[in-house]
This record gives structure tokens, C-alpha cells and sequence, in this order.
């Protein structure tokens, strides 16, 4: 049986690995509102009849054909909006006549131009005028779509990210799963789990009684303080296999209502040196943590051994865990209560 102990957590630190990747996410979406960002306008937009018109002043040097939009370049420098008297703004003294067009922008000179083609009724006349006029005309794909362009742009990246984020924990779980060997693999049974009584024990008169006085301590553990009486440090149950060792142990818990936890001695012990005493201080800090709580650990043989009696009368791996199980029990430390 074990104190409690009262465990406190402070406030959770965040991983190094998981900001890495939240600044890696910021980039990359910084990376896309920079890309798709839309720039200031370097051509004029003119319409249709306009283009036509100036193809026929031969001030056209080169088109460039993508889907519906024509984009091009000016031999002489071309000057938007052209001002002229159906365009100019109304007088005061015509207040109240209706404008045909808005009212005209500030004008700028351009070099190259964008217009838009009018593909659903058609101009079979437009190559032969531009081929007439010395026009160099090429012709492009269409534009993709905005969020075509964003897939395709940034799924890889998006892809790169989730990958590199699967690699890490991966990485980080096989990391926990390499330094947790010196874990114990103790079974837990509490409340949620069948309750064995000692009425379910048949036989093993003495030992039921004996074994009562420990389950009457832990359910009134001030009556004995109050005598100044200590429980045992632990009860050793002796006996063939299939006589009810473990039975005895679980009911005692279960009279009690306590946790319990049990161990195989043998489980304790690996091919790593200082595992096996790793593996019990681990478990008594499980059983700490729920106490009271009952501690069995089966087939205590496996490590309980007359010391020195391993090669060259030196200490083994057995030995450091039956020492350490001493210590748990009852070592130097002062015991809390």
C-alpha cells in the first residue's frame, strides 16, 4: 500500500517542432496573398472598335490572342481617354440633360493595351486586317481560373506541409515508444471492473482472516494511527500454482475498495540494464498517485534470489530490481503517511 501524493501540472509548455510548422503555414499563405495579389494596371483597357481603329492607323505593332482577350502593344505611344465634345461634362446651363457617357477620367499615355474579343458573334475580318496592316499576332491558351491557379500553386505546398507534419509525429511517437521501455506494463483493476470479495474465495480460512485485519486497516486506517499501529509492508502468500494467491490479493482490494495493481516479477527484468528497477519505481509512482492502492506482483521467484549468486558473485539485473522493490517497500526514506 502506498501514500497518496497530490500531483500538480503547470501550465503546458508549447512544442519548438509545432511553432516551426505554424511559421512554416504563415509563409507559405503570405507566399500566396503576394502571388495572386493583383498588381497596378501597366496597359489600358479600350474597347473593341477602338482597337480596330487603331490596327487601321497602323499604330498596332503586335497582338497576342488568349481565349477572349486580345493583349497587345502600341507602335507610338497611346493616349486614354481621347476627349472629345460628346464626351466633355455638362454645362451649368444644361443641368438636367441626360449624359450618354460617364464623365470622363484623367488621361495617360500607354504602350501596350488589353482588349476584349468578341467571341460569340465572331470577326472573320480580324486576321486578315491585322496581316494586312503588319501586325504580329500569337496566340496563347486560355487563362486558367483563379482557384485553379491556387491549386496548383499551393497544394503541393499544402501537401508538403501535411507530409512533413505526419513525419513528425511519427518521429515523435517512435522517439516516446523507444525511451518509454523502462515503463511498467501494469494491469489496473478499480471499480470498473468485476469486485472480488473474500466471500468468493473458497477455502483458505486462515488467510481470509489474516487477511482481513489489512482490509480492516484500509477502511479504518485512524483507528490504528490512533494506536500508533503501522500496516505490514506487504503480505507474502506462499503456494502451488492455482491455489488462489491472486484471488486472495484481488479480494483484499475488493473489500477495501481500493485499486489494484498487478505485476508479473518476470516482466520486470529485460535484456537493458537497469530496467527492471526503472520498471519499479515507475509502478509504485502508478500506485502513489491512486493510493490507498494494493501492489501484487506475481511469481516473485523471478527476481527474488539469495544475493551474490550470480556470475562472479556479482550483482545482476535481478538483483537491482529485487533491491529496488526493498527500497520501494521500505527503504531509507521516512516513510508518509
Amino acid at each position: 500500500m502506498a501514500p497518496k501524493q497530490v500531483q500538480q501540472r503547470g501550465p503546458q509548455q508549447v512544442s519548438p517542432i509545432s511553432l516551426f510548422w505554424w511559421l512554416i503555414l504563415l509563409a507559405l499563405i503570405l507566399w500566396n496573398v503576394i502571388t495572386f495579389w493583383p498588381r497596378s494596371k501597366l496597359e489600358v483597357e479600350i474597347p473593341y472598335t477602338v482597337f480596330l481603329a487603331e490596327v487601321r492607323a497602323d499604330n498596332v505593332a503586335k497582338v497576342q490572342v488568349s481565349g477572349e482577350k486580345i493583349i497587345g502593344s502600341f507602335v507610338k505611344p497611346f493616349t486614354w481617354p481621347q476627349y472629345t465634345t460628346d464626351t466633355k461634362p455638362s454645362t451649368p446651363a444644361q443641368p438636367k440633360e441626360k449624359r450618354t457617357q460617364p464623365e470622363p477620367q484623367v488621361s495617360a499615355t500607354y504602350t501596350e493595351f488589353v482588349t476584349i474579343f468578341p467571341q460569340g458573334i465572331g470577326d472573320p475580318n480580324l486576321l486578315p486586317l491585322l496581316e494586312n496592316h503588319g501586325v504580329i499576332v500569337n496566340v496563347a491558351s486560355p487563362p486558367s481560373h483563379w482557384l485553379s491557379d491556387l491549386l496548383i500553386s499551393g497544394l503541393p505546398f499544402l501537401l508538403l506541409v501535411i507530409f512533413f507534419l505526419w513525419m513528425g509525429r511519427k518521429a515523435t511517437q517512435n522517439q516516446s515508444s523507444i525511451f518509454s521501455f523502462g515503463r511498467t506494463k501494469v494491469r489496473r483493476y478499480g471499480s470498473d471492473h468485476p469486485k472480488v470479495t473474500l466471500n468468493d474465495v473458497a477455502g483458505a480460512d486462515e488467510a481470509k482472516t489474516e487477511l482481513g485485519e489489512v482490509v480492516d486497516f484500509l477502511l479504518h486506517p485512524q483507528k490504528y494511527h490512533d494506536l500508533g499501529a503501522r500496516i505490514p509492508r506487504g503480505v507474502l502468500l506462499i503456494g502451488p500454482p492455482g491455489t488462489g494467491k491472486t484471488l486472495l490479493a484481488r479480494a483484499v482490494a475488493g473489500e477495501a475498495g481500493v485499486p489494484f495493481f498487478s505485476i508479473s516479477a518476470s516482466e520486470f527484468v529485460e535484456m537493458f540494464v537497469g530496467v527492471g528497477a526503472s520498471r519499479v519505481r515507475d509502478l509504485f509512482n502508478q500506485a502513489k498517485a491512486s493510493a490507498p492502492s494494493i501492489v501484487f506482483v506475481d511469481e516473485l521467484d523471478a527476481v527474488g534470489r539469495r544475493r551474490g549468486a550470480g556470475l562472479g558473485a556479482v550483482n545482476d539485473e535481478r538483483e537491482q530490481t529485487l533491491n529496488q522493490l526493498l527500497v520501494e517497500m521500505d527503504g531509507f526514506e521516512e516513510r508518509e503517511e
